[in-house]
């Protein structure tokens, strides 16, 4: 017997370690390494992550977390038969999940989540008898809701997030009796909450957010008086709460409902969950007043209640709601804005709790004025009061809120002076004062605010001349606005220090002087409004080198001379209005001046020409001839002798630097391997004619773009010169080559090579080589510049859109987790989107991409990286990215967010009806999910109406099913631009929503 028991022993030992052979085999990443440790000359039992039990020495746990692997569980795993947890999580393997794991029948813990993997959970678990856990949060998983798993009594942690299942919950969940956490959140869950949930009498955690959920809360849960955290927000649940809420549940800690239809008061009651810390019914149409027992929540730290009917019947119930508050010693966050209150603001809201971070009344119907008092509450980061009738002076107390962040008092009744000790508020990165009475002169301390993002002073009576410190600003980013006051004085030139300003509006003032010629030192800047003004001169030839700017008005000044022709070869520039000024001459033909509903130019009697719709008199030819001889000859024979001069020596000093030249052989210095064809300055000057600008097909911040033919090979490429004259050109040109020589992906711009050299003049240049792309960037597509373009004959269909959606999010999902180390790109858009024949898309420009250290580049977390600082284009950066704000993956995502957004509502982010309070993504949001199709990009339709053979079946005869479609998509966008980094989708989760709509029957055919 013992010889037999001896023998069997190592045959079972050496099948634990095959099989744990077999699951190292099909990882193909391994990022720190963890398989270093899995060889022959230690013991299985001793590899890293490997734990054995001591009396068979058999394999009882597999313990992988967050190693950066990446792969496919081999199906081998099912050979561990001794195995009592499996812990894969936070990696990134993917395909499904093998259906011989069902043979573990000793499984306790199977934790695989944050990872890939796709297809149904397998049928065969039944036979878990001791699984505890299962945790499969973000993953790709999809189909109904496993019914399988209503037979593990013995579980108690069901875990099932972030993935893609649909259909109903099942009704027999409610027999898993020992379950203490469900959570299936942001699934595509429809119908009822099943009453039979309120069997669960050991639940604790019940998520059930993000699905689409109907009906009413079933009563039975309210008899479950474990919970201790409930979460339903956004689903289209409705009903009442029930009146002995607070009675049924007092161990509640979470109650959040937020973005449901739920109505009726809240219960009296709830002032006897003792323990709620967090109470979110934001956006219901919950009424009534405030209950007063609310105040003896003493944990109380959350309560969101905007976007309801509540209300206050008297003048001094506002004031009672607020001292009933001030009991809530833990409060934290106080949400009340868009509802019905009334009254004066009261003095004690100085009594609230000093943790207090974020208070918001917006929007309601409350006046009188700021209390003094407000300056005790020296823990705020968030002061919200815009859209009220508040009146008086802004205390100077407010100076002692050394947190405070972002101050929104706009369209109020404010009067007064802006108080000086707003510069004492170093963290300040938003102050919007908009649309209110305040007056005299603009404090200098304003330019004590380092972090200021964006500052909105309009519609004031504001005096004086605009602080120069103010011009110090650099952190200044998303806009300026000063317009609709009284200032006056010149301009000062120092406004050229705002290089990363998007917006610039100082119209309607009294404003003087000639337009600064530093202002082409904006180099992103896209709105410009100086109208109004009495500004003189001409407009600086210097403008030109604003190549980001969209909207121009220098309307209703004292401006003359000729209209510049620079201004219509602006690529970007989609709209201008020079009227009622005093400009004279022939108005420009080229570029948006050939589109008469692009510019407008009333009000100057003295021009002529232009296109022939604006019906101006011809100009005036030949005019030269007026001139007397004598002095024409005294100008043009001198001229002319020195040309032919300056000719012959340029001639001579280029022979004999061609001379030179061929006898030194100046080599390419590449920063590439030597596997890239190696192509010098000359080559790339006869493949683009000269880098002519006939062949010039794009332009950015620090480089032009070229098409070019190289005759050797007879291949079309694209030349990226690099502006090495600008500041951080030869750094963008570094960090492109970086990250573009070791990363390879269908949907990333292909590198042939780079080119490090000097050019004829024997001036440093340095370009790029990139495949051509046929088809241009998507930008040209989503917004074409040509008339008959604009008319709708070539516009993206809704099929071509969601492929590009899909491409892009492969090309962050490659660089983010399955490069050596994570590359964020920082400067996703639209215009560094490019499209082959096939439409097909490719992300390029990685001029700004920066690489993650390797320690964290697999992490799903925020994610650190090697630098900080301010990268990205207005509209698509996330809020505060990069200000002390550490680069992560998650930034790539906010602005795919925008992008796709972008693509299917027609709208650009940086619109003139955004503004700092609502954004494309909170517009988008607005309308989800039952107005979508009030919102699409129309061409999207008329593409499909036009050309409805370009796919098999993209509308379908069931409205709601394409809305349906639609809203999904949008949604994927919302939730990749959520405010919080943390809260963002990230790129697999994406591909997996994504590719899940392309399965979808009766949607969308792709």
């Amino acid at each position: 017997m013992a010889t037999s028991s001896t023998t069997a022993l190592p045959m079972s030992n050496e099948t634990d370690r095959q099989s744990l052979l077999a699951i190292k085999d099909l990882v193909q990443g391994d990022a720190f390494p963890v398989f270093r440790s899995w060889n022959h000359s230690i013991h299985f039992c001793k590899w890293e992550g490997v734990k054995c039990g001591r009396k068979h020495q058999r394999v009882t746990i597999l313990e992988l977390s967050s190693r950066g692997l990446v792969g496919s569980l081999s199906p081998h795993v099912g050979n561990l038969t001794f195995l009592r947890t499996i812990d894969l999580g936070n990696n990134n393997f993917h395909g499904t999940i093998p259906k011989e794991i069902g043979r573990l029948f000793r499984l306790q813990q199977l934790i695989l989540a944050n990872n890939s993997f796709e297809g149904k959970l397998p049928t065969n678990i039944a036979g878990w008898s001791n699984i505890k856990e299962i945790n499969l949060f973000n993953n790709s998983l999809g189909g109904e809701m496993p019914v399988v798993v209503s037979s593990l009594s013995s579980l108690t942690r069901l875990v099932l997030g972030r993935n893609n299942f649909r259909g109903s919950i099942p009704a027999s969940f409610g027999n898993l009796s020992a379950l203490s956490v469900l959570s299936l959140a942001f699934n595509k869950l429809s119908g009822s909450i099943p009453y039979e949930l309120g069997r669960l009498y050991k639940l604790q955690v019940l998520l059930l957010p993000n699905n689409n959920l109907t009906g009413m809360v079933p009563t039975q849960l309210y008899n479950i008086s474990s919970l201790r955290v409930v979460s339903l927000i956004t689903n289209q649940l409705n009903g009442t709460l029930a009146p002995d809420f607070g009675l049924a549940l007092p161990n509640l800690e979470e109650f959040s409902i937020a973005i449901n239809h739920f109505y009726g008061p809240i219960p009296s009651s709830i002032g006897n969950a003792s323990r709620l810390w967090k109470l979110e019914i934001t956006q219901n149409s919950i009424n009534g007043p405030i209950p007063k027992s609310l105040g003896n929540l003493n944990d109380l730290g959350i309560f969101g209640a905007a976007r309801n009917p509540l209300e206050t019947k008297s003048g001094k119930e506002l004031s009672n709601i607020m001292n009933m508050l001030s009991n809530c010693s833990n409060l934290r966050t106080l949400g009340l804005g868009v509802n019905n209150f009334s009254g004066l603001l009261p003095n004690s809201i100085s009594n609230l709790s000093k943790g207090l971070s974020q208070f918001c009344l917006s929007e309601n119907d409350i006046s009188g004025s700021i209390p003094i008092g407000i300056g005790n509450l020296l823990n705020l980061q968030i002061v919200s009061v815009f859209g009220n009738m508040l009146s008086g002076s802004i205390p100077e107390s407010i100076g002692k809120l050394s947190k405070l962040e972002e101050i929104w008092m706009y369209t109020n009744k404010l009067s007064g002076k802006i108080p000086s000790s707003i510069g004492n508020l170093s963290q300040l990165s938003i102050l919007a004062l908009y649309d209110n009475k305040l007056e005299e002169r603009m404090p200098d301390s304003l330019g004590n605010c380092k972090r200021l993002q964006s500052l909105h002073l309009s519609n004031n009576n504001l005096t004086g001349m605009i602080p120069g410190q103010i011009f110090g600003l650099s952190s200044l980013s998303i806009g300026l606005f000063l317009d609709g006051n009284q200032l006056t004085g010149p301009m000062p030139t120092q406004i050229g220090n705002l290089r990363n300003l998007g917006k610039l509006d100082l119209s309607e003032n009294k404003l003087s002087g000639g337009i600064p010629e530093t202002l082409s030192s904006f180099q992103v800047l896209e709105i410009l409004s100086l109208a109004g003004n009495h500004f003189e001169g001409t407009i600086p030839e210097s403008l030109n080198q604003l190549k980001g700017i969209q909207f121009l008005d220098l309307s209703r000044n004292n401006l003359f001379g000729q209209i510049p022709k620079f201004l219509g070869e602006l690529n970007s520039l989609q709209s201008i209005d020079l009227s009622y000024n005093m400009f004279e001459g022939e108005v420009p033909i080229e570029g948006l001046f050939k589109n008469i509903s692009a510019f407008s130019i009333v009000g100057n009697s003295k021009l002529c020409g232009g296109v022939e719709e604006l019906q101006l008199p011809a100009c005036p030819t030949k005019v030269l001839r007026k001139r007397k001889g004598p002095l024409k000859n005294k100008v043009i024979i001198p001229v002319i002798t020195m040309s032919i001069i300056v000719v012959i020596l340029i001639c001579v000093a280029t022979i004999i630097f061609r001379i030179r030249r061929s006898r030194r052989e100046i080599p390419s210095a590449l920063p590439f391997q030597s596997k890239y064809p190696k192509l010098s300055y000359a080559e790339l000057h006869q493949a683009t004619n000269g880098f002519s600008s006939d062949n010039l097909i794009g332009e950015g911040k620090y480089g032009l773009v070229f098409k070019g033919i190289l005759n050797s090979i007879g291949q079309t490429i694209a030349v990226k010169v690099l502006k090495l004259q600008e500041c951080g050109g030869n750094r963008s040109f570094q960090a492109e080559c970086e990250a573009l020589k070791n990363i390879r992906h269908r949907n990333l711009v292909k590198i042939i090579t780079s080119c490090s050299s000097i050019d004829f003049k024997r001036n440093d240049f340095k370009a790029l080589v990139f495949e051509f792309m046929e088809k241009g960037s998507l930008d040209n597509w989503l917004y074409p510049k040509r008339l008959h373009e604009q008319q709708g004959t070539l516009r993206l269909n809704l099929i071509q859109r969601l492929n590009i959606t899909i491409d892009v999010a492969s090309a962050m999902d490659y660089l983010h987790y399955h490069c050596e180390v994570a590359i964020i790109h920082r400067d996703l858009k639209p215009s560094n989107v490019l499209l082959d024949a096939d439409f097909c898309a490719h992300v390029s420009d990685f001029g700004l991409a920066k690489i993650l250290l390797p320690t964290t580049c697999r992490s799903n977390n925020q994610q650190q990286s090697s630098s900080i600082g301010i990268g990205g284009t207005i509209g698509y950066v996330a809020p505060k990215y990069g200000l002390g704000e550490e680069i992560s993956t998650r930034g790539d995502m906010y602005s795919y967010g925008v992008l796709l957004l972008e693509m299917f509502v027609g709208k650009r982010p940086t619109d003139c009806m955004f503004t700092e309070t609502l954004s494309l993504s909170s517009y988008t949001k607005m309308f989800l999910p039952a107005k979508v199709l009030e919102i699409i990009d129309p061409w999207i339709i008329l593409e499909e109406e036009r050309h409805p053979s370009r796919t098999r079946q993209t509308i379908t005869p069931n409205t709601n099913e394409l809305e349906v479609c639609l809203a999904s998509v949008l949604q994927i966008g919302v939730s990749c631009c959520a405010a919080l980094p943390s809260e963002r989708m990230n790129a697999r989760d994406v591909l997996g929503e994504l590719h899940l709509l392309k399965k979808m029957p009766g949607k969308v055919s792709i």
